[in-house]
């Protein structure tokens, strides 16, 4: 394990609970963040801290998706985060759209692919970013996500302020 995932995790696991099975959150019943949902076949309630640890290096820090061990730390750890909140897929297409967002009048690199498949261009493309400009871009996104999960559904609203510390 990294430095990096170590200190991404333990940001994470200080925004999440530990078990809940609330009907009106969308993410269902999930404890330290792992959702019954993404993982039908563990035991959500009897979780370990240890095997949610585990879980998040497998199949959200490293996988064939995204090494987000190989972008900054800063943006690998905002990355995770959101993955781990809004689902995998949704926060790494977000890096994609954050980035072609700042490149629109830089033109330092080809327009990526939004795809949600972190390879050398887009590793590229963050090499090519002023990280703080990138996590404020990505924090914005975020934002705007999570206001129309309210939007669309306010059941959810009671959920924003909790969300809102993760930006």
């Amino acid at each position: 394990m990294t430095k990096a995932f170590d200190r991404a995790f333990e940001a994470t696991i200080g925004h999440e609970g530990g078990y809940v099975d609330d009907p009106t959150d969308n993410g269902g019943e999930t404890k330290f963040g792992i959702s019954k949902r993404s993982f039908p076949e563990i035991d959500i309630k009897n979780l370990s801290l240890s095997t949610a640890k585990s879980i998040y290096l497998e199949n959200y820090w490293n996988t064939k998706q995204a090494n987000l061990g190989l972008l900054p730390d800063s943006i690998g750890i905002e990355v995770f985060d959101t993955s781990v909140n809004m689902g995998r897929h949704r926060a790494l297409k977000m890096l994609q759209e954050a980035l072609n967002l700042l490149n629109r009048n830089e033109s330092r690199f080809d327009d990526l692919k939004v795809d949600g498949w972190i390879g050398n261009a887009t590793i590229s493309a963050v090499e090519k970013t002023k990280e703080s400009e990138l996590l404020k871009v990505l924090n914005g996104l975020q934002f705007t996500k999570y206001l129309e999960f309210v939007n669309n559904n306010e059941d959810q609203e009671r959920f924003f302020a909790g969300w809102i510390k993760r930006t």
